[in-house]
This record gives C-alpha cells, sequence and structure tokens, in this order.
C-alpha cells in the first residue's frame, strides 16, 4: 500500500513572513503540502504568500487551495504556476473551482461548469505545450515548468466530479469519508473520464478530510452549529455534502436547522464527514480510511467557523507532529 500523504490547509490570516515561518513548521511537523486559500479581500495575495513559502521549506508541496476561475484569467494563473516552480522546482500545482468566497467578495457569480472546462484545458494545455486557445484567441507561455504542472479541480457535487474525470489531471474532492459515499463520488470521476476517452487511473485524487480536535461535546458543536448565520455548517461550502452523507445512511434535509442534530446523528456525521476528537482518534481515523476507501493523499481542512476562518491551525500542526504523524508512520504509512 502506498504512504499516506497529509496536506494542511494554511489560511491568509497573518503576515506573509509569519505565513512562511507557519509553512516552515508544518514541513517540520511532517505534512507533504500545504495549501493556501486565495482569498483576495484579505489583501494578501496567495501566490506570493506561496512564493514566501517555497523559500522558507524544501520538501513540502505548495499549492493554491482554491483559486477560481473568475477572477484570475488563465494565462495569469499559468504564469504564476511557472513562476512558483521555478521557485520551488516539482514542488508547486494548480487547484481551481468555480469560485466561493472570492467571487462573492468581488460581486461576481460563480463560473458556469462550461467555463470551467475551457479553462481547465487551457490551463493544461498552456502548463505543458505552451499553447492554447480559449474564447477564440490563441494564447501562449513563453516559460513553463520543465515537467509540466498539474491542474486540479476542486469538486464535490456530481458534476464537478464528473468534469475532473473529464478535463483536469485529478480531483481534489470533499465527499466525506464514508465507503458508500466514497465510492459514489469516485463512480462520477470514472463517468467523466468514460465520457472523454479517459483513463480514470491516472487521475490523481486528493481527499478532502475535515479536522476537528476536541472532545466529544466540543466536536458535535461543529454539525450542530452555524459557519456563519444564515449558513449551517454541514452545507459549507456546499449543500453537496448532504448528498454523501445521505450515502452513508444519514438523511439530512436540505432546509434542516443544526439545532434539530441530535448527538447521536452528530456523531454519525463526526464519522463519515471526516477525522474528528483528540488527536489519537483522528490519527486512527485516518489509517481506517486508508483501509477502507484506499485514502492515499489526504488534504486536512480544520474545522472552522466564518469567525475563525483565518485563525492559523497551529493546535492542528501541533497535534499532527507529536501524535498523527508518528502513528501513521508506525502503522506503515
Amino acid at each position: 500500500m502506498r504512504r499516506l500523504k497529509v496536506d494542511i490547509r494554511v489560511p491568509v490570516g497573518r503576515s506573509l513572513p509569519e505565513l512562511a515561518a507557519f509553512a516552515a513548521l508544518a514541513e517540520a511537523a511532517g505534512f507533504d503540502g500545504v495549501g493556501v486559500p486565495d482569498h483576495h479581500h484579505t489583501g494578501r495575495d496567495a501566490y506570493l504568500v506561496l512564493g514566501a513559502m517555497a523559500a522558507s521549506t524544501s520538501r513540502i508541496n505548495l499549492y493554491p487551495a482554491t483559486s477560481n476561475v473568475v477572477t484570475r484569467h488563465p494565462l495569469v494563473s499559468a504564469a504564476l504556476a511557472n513562476s512558483l516552480d521555478e521557485l520551488a522546482p516539482g514542488r508547486c500545482f494548480l487547484t481551481v473551482a468555480p469560485g466561493f468566497l472570492s467571487v462573492e467578495k468581488a460581486g461576481e457569480p460563480q463560473a458556469r461548469r462550461a467555463r470551467l472546462r475551457d479553462v481547465l484545458l487551457a490551463l493544461r494545455a498552456l502548463l505543458s505545450t505552451g499553447a492554447a486557445t480559449l474564447d477564440g484567441h490563441d494564447l501562449e507561455l513563453f516559460h513553463r515548468p520543465a515537467a509540466g504542472s498539474k491542474v486540479m479541480l476542486l469538486a464535490s457535487g456530481p458534476r464537478l466530479l464528473e468534469l475532473a474525470g473529464e478535463a483536469a489531471d485529478g480531483v481534489l474532492m470533499m465527499v466525506g469519508l464514508n465507503p458508500a459515499g466514497v465510492q459514489a463520488a469516485r463512480a462520477c470521476v470514472r463517468r467523466g473520464a468514460a465520457l472523454a476517452g479517459r483513463d480514470p487511473h491516472s487521475l490523481e485524487e486528493i481527499l478532502i478530510v475535515p479536522f476537528g480536535l476536541g472532545s466529544q461535546r466540543e466536536t458535535r458543536a461543529w454539525p450542530q452549529g452555524w459557519f456563519r448565520p444564515g449558513h449551517p455548517w454541514l452545507r459549507y461550502p456546499s449543500d453537496s455534502n448532504l448528498r454523501w452523507l445521505a450515502h452513508a445512511g444519514i438523511d439530512i434535509p436540505s432546509d434542516y436547522s443544526p439545532a434539530d442534530v441530535s448527538d447521536d446523528v452528530a456523531d454519525r456525521v463526526l464519522d463519515a464527514f471526516g477525522a474528528f476528537g483528540s488527536a489519537e482518534q483522528c490519527a486512527q481515523r485516518l489509517l481506517r480510511a486508508r483501509e477502507e476507501v484506499g485514502l492515499s493523499h489526504a488534504f486536512l481542512f480544520p474545522a472552522h467557523s466564518w469567525d475563525t476562518t483565518y485563525e492559523l491551525p497551529h493546535a492542528e500542526v501541533e497535534a499532527f507532529g507529536s501524535v498523527v504523524g508518528p502513528a501513521l508512520r508506525a502503522a506503515g504509512h
């Protein structure tokens, strides 16, 4: 069985020098990668953050998690990907999505599926051959990574999972860890690959794993609470979370109130959705996912609310370095 790779989300909640130093802490703790949200409204550019992190690290992968295709033209994104590769050769790649907070803050709608497909194909062509066509216009990229650079699609719903199989180099998917849900999601990716005549085994897969440290009472507060007013935590960032929970036998209506989630349902949700509890429990959940769904690459997504969106995950990095990482290595990950 392949070694289990583990990355972590690091938000742009501090100054660039502090974020660069934090990436070094994540590397020292044993993480394999750091993904940085591309949130323009913070006043900090994700790619400058990643460039600073490249200078402070030597081993871990670095990538935006995630860039939208509305506020960044694909030629700009491709140039940024090449620039990062020059700073950290072979350690950087792109992940893109229709857009959430950044496009919301810019007053723009999310990208439609057809547009996302066109941009994915253009990005992959620019980063491999240096030439692409978009909207009837020929694009050219003079310099690009020597080995190319993969372009992953963030997907949580069936249609975007299919698109990942059709047009991306891989998928960063948030579908939980329950075997039935993961199997259904992978079927969507395979369907998209079949439509394009592609081998689904050639696609890279990263599973987003919500990660919450705390007691049973503390972790239950996530499914029983709100991400922000009017937006339940279980519907962040997408209502698709409820679809994959249904595959796990947990039926929660889209108009549910967090106050109606019982303790028993909350516990079942947490087990199906990610890794929650003590550091030891989180390590065991990742190891169980490796056995049950073949988890090979996890992107830890520290549980948070709108009020804590930009807090750095100090506790999570410390727990990984002292408990989770050693437990994975001891199990021969």
